[in-house]
């Protein structure tokens, strides 16, 4: 079994990826910036007593980075591609140093960097990249990581889609939305949905480890769905009778109420996992009913 290091890991999905990979037999290390007993303390910029973790790690799975839940201002900004570049240049850093270098080096990246697309799927080797604030950040961010080898350590940028839990992440707060008969469409509907169940993101990440993939990996399950069809399955699931739907000008006006951004529900995100089903990698909830269906 593997001693893994998570940076970033107090999050829903490090949580959730800590629990599933010590569940499998693994030794697991979360860095925190928050000072707590469960964490080693880091603050994602500098070097520290962290770094002497590394001499024994066999794998890092770097998931540190500001979430984009939030306005575009630019104090936020900047703190979102700030936080992405500090954390993973010093912990390139703090590998080269090592004598011991981690084996595999599994870094977060992005579904969003590639273009709003509502009819042409992104693989890793056809997909278009996008021009945006978003898609710059994740641009940067996979420079920044990919910019020097590390002799000894293999190297993936996971793009991760959209994850489903039932205990974090965007799925709880469109629940209840739709509870309250908020479930229609957002905007016009036909925005593309790459989605992961937690579980099957877990999985993805323990495959990943195992395998002998490197590069950019799309971390997605193999069926996106339109936002339209995404918000009837979890009406209809729920068996809630009303389903209002948003157009744009309304979602606007609540994303200002709620101190966020449209773009992280109208943007279609149409990609497809090419690598890991190329690589024999199976998802046990290969289409978003099933996903729903176990969430609720």
């Amino acid at each position: 079994m593997s001693k893994i290091l998570i940076p970033g890991g107090t999050g829903f999905l490090g949580k959730s990826l800590s629990r599933y990979l010590k569940a499998q037999g693994h030794e697991v290390i979360t860095l925190s910036r928050k000072r707590d007993s469960k964490s080693l303390y880091w603050d994602g910029e500098n070097l520290g007593e962290w770094e002497k973790e590394l001499e024994t790690v066999d794998v890092i799975i770097n998931l540190a980075g500001k979430s984009v839940d939030c306005r575009y201002n630019p104090a936020n900004m900047k703190a979102i591609l700030k936080s992405r570049l500090s954390s993973t240049a010093v912990l390139h850093k703090a590998v080269e140093k090592c004598s011991n270098r981690p084996r595999v080096w599994l870094n977060s990246s992005t579904a969003t960097i590639y273009r709003h697309s509502e009819t042409r799927p992104n693989t890793e080797k056809e997909g278009v990249l996008g021009d945006d604030f978003s898609t710059n950040v994740a641009q940067e961010w996979e420079r920044v990581f990919f910019n020097k080898e590390l002799p000894g350590t293999r190297k993936i940028a996971m793009r991760t889609s959209i994850v489903l839990g039932a205990t974090g992440g965007a799925f709880p707060v469109i629940k209840r939305l739709t509870k309250v008969g908020l479930g229609g469409m957002q905007g016009k509907g036909q925005q593309m949905i790459s989605w992961i169940h937690v579980d099957d993101f877990c999985r993805a990440v323990d495959f990943l480890i195992q395998s002998e993939l490197e590069g950019v990996v799309n971390v997605t399950a193999p069926k996106p769905v339109s936002n339209k069809d995404f918000m009837f399955n979890l009406q209809k699931s729920l068996r809630i009778p009303i389903a209002i739907s948003q157009p744009r000008w309304l979602l606007e006006l609540g994303a200002l109420f709620m101190k966020t951004e449209t773009e992280l529900v109208l943007k279609s995100r149409f990609v497809l996992p090419e690598k890991l089903e190329n690589s024999g990698f199976k998802w046990d909830y290969n289409t978003h009913d099933a996903a729903v269906q176990d969430l609720i």
